[in-house]
Order: structure tokens, then sequence, then C-alpha cells
């Protein structure tokens, strides 16, 4: 059986006090259980204060095999931060942009040159999404459509090599659109002139929705998967509309995390799927399932920690 757990983002002792929540004991370095298993939802890197010691513990767990790991897109991001765009060495594939660099820079103060190599190169080797046994995990997104665009990719550029980041990150490539989806999450743009700010105040023109259901009759609002204020009413268009497929409800369950949830207590949000982020770097709570082969979800086997220090 499974324990799949949320974004940590450098938050080590939370990690840590999940664990024992869950009975995982510290074993010759590795944090295991008899019966049980981890499974990472990705984003174990930037914000946090504990960003060495979290990609320890993760690394360490799912090298002694007690745990799973998917790649977040914050993983994918720094791959694409240190890798020199082939096209002009003076650049990267990511942008060292004001607003980029901010967002990875807690990575670079914290974790010492050689060993951020060492870990990029196991970032390079996570799974973007895992099909196990009545379960799937994947970070933002199941699109089934997308995912078999990336594993052409992979299979083509022999992984997550420098060729594959390069037409991932590229603008109008069919990979650039799928890495989008399946690691990012997928928007639809806003109408015209309208806009709201994110959790980190940067003004958005495109929304996350909830892909996994139907738009029908739903407004930009309320189709939002992150709330925040400013979000329009109108209602959403038919274009939107034809555009999404809604996960299957006689699906597998899937989890997955990246959405920055606020609430109180955690809670499916269909009968097959459920976020695991719940917002621990800004001060809300790192999150686990429980999951038991069971089909439908059930909203106590969430488990939480509290951020600390507040």
């Amino acid at each position: 059986m499974y324990d799949i757990i949320g974004d940590i983002h450098g938050h080590a002792d939370e990690l840590i006090a999940l664990l024992k929540l869950l009975e995982y004991e510290l074993v010759n370095g590795v944090y295991r259980h008899p019966s049980r298993k981890v499974i990472f939802v990705g984003d174990f890197i930037d914000r946090g204060p504990k960003i060495r010691e979290t990609l320890q513990l993760v690394r360490a767990m799912h090298e002694a095999g007690t745990a799973l790991a998917v790649m977040g897109n914050h993983e994918f991001n720094a791959l694409a931060y240190h890798t020199p765009d082939p096209c002009d060495s003076s650049r990267y594939l990511r942008d060292h942009s004001p607003k980029n660099s901010k967002q990875h820079s807690a990575t670079v103060e914290q974790v010492p040159g050689d060993e951020l190599r060492e870990y990029l190169n196991w970032f390079r080797q996570l799974p973007m999404w895992l099909t196990l046994d009545g379960v799937r995990v994947v970070h933002a997104c199941w699109d089934s459509d997308q995912m078999g665009v990336i594993q052409t990719a992979l299979v083509e550029h022999g992984g997550v090599s420098s060729e594959f980041l390069c037409q991932a990150t590229k603008l109008g490539t069919p990979l650039y659109q799928a890495i989008e989806d399946v690691l990012k999450g997928k928007e639809a743009r806003l109408p015209e002139g309208k806009s709201y700010c994110d959790k980190d105040g940067n003004e958005r023109h495109a929304m996350r929705i909830k892909w996994f259901s139907s738009p029908v009759n739903e407004t930009y609002a309320s189709y939002a998967l992150t709330t925040a204020d400013g979000l329009p009413t109108d209602a959403i268009p038919a274009s939107l509309i034809e555009s999404v497929t809604p996960y299957p409800a006689d699906a597998d369950p899937v989890f997955f995390g990246h959405y920055w949830l606020r609430d109180e207590c955690p809670s499916y949000l269909a009968s097959n799927v459920a976020c695991l982020d719940y917002s621990v770097a800004k001060g809300g709570s790192l999150c686990a399932y429980r999951w038991d082969s069971k089909m439908s979800l059930r909203n106590d086997k969430f488990v939480t920690v509290r951020a600390r220090g507040l």
C-alpha cells in the first residue's frame, strides 16, 4: 500500500513529522515502514528553509526502495535553468530572469554546486508519472494524449537529455505544450482585458482549470482549480468546453500536487481525483493520502502536518 505525499518545497521538518505520523521509522539513515511505501508527487526544491535536507531524505528513500517519486515542475524548471541554450551559450533554456532566479534562489543558496549537479542528474531519472496497480500519480494533470507526446520524445532523445529539454522549452512545439499540461496544469485564457494576481502577486491572464471535470454551466471563477480574488464570473465559452475531456469516473484514482490548495481540511475533488498540495510553503500543511487499494476515495485517509513556526 502507498502513502502519497504532496509538494514539500524544502520543508524537511514537516516531512519528518509527517513520516513519523504515518509510522515510518529511521533505520540505517532511511525512513521505512514494514508494509507501506511512499510516493512523492514532486516539487522537493525551492522556497523552503531545508531544501538540502529534503533532497537527502527523499533521494535516500527513493534509492533504498522505500519510496517512489515523480518529477515536479520545479525539478523540470531547475534542469532547464541549469542547461545552456545550444543556440546561444550565453543563455539558458530557462531564462535567468529576476522572477525565475528569485523562485530558484533558495535552492542555489542552500545546496552546494557539486551536490546540486548530482541532484539534477537524479531529477533526469525521475518519471513524469506513475501507473501502478490501481492508482495513478502525476505532478499536475493526467492527460493520456499529452503523455504520449512526452513518451515519444523521451524515446527519441534518450530520456530527459539536453535535446529533450531544448524541445520541451521551445514555445510552440508539441512537447512544450505537453510538458506545460502534465507538469504545470492545463490553463484557459481569461476573457480579453481580464486578469488576476496569483499567490506570488504576479498578474495572470490565464487560469489553471479543473481538468478532471466538465466545464459545462461553469464560470471562469467556478472552474478555476486554484481560487483567487478577481477571477471573472463570465460563463465558460463553447470553445473551452469542447477542448476539455474530463477524467473518466471509472478510471483508477489519480493523485497530484501543484495547485496550492488552502483548505484547512483536505478533501477529494472527485470520487477518484485528489490533490495533495496544501501549501506547506505558504503556511498551510504538508499532506499525505493513505491509499489502501479502494477505488473510491475517503476524506479520512488524508493526513496532514501544519507548517512549522506559525
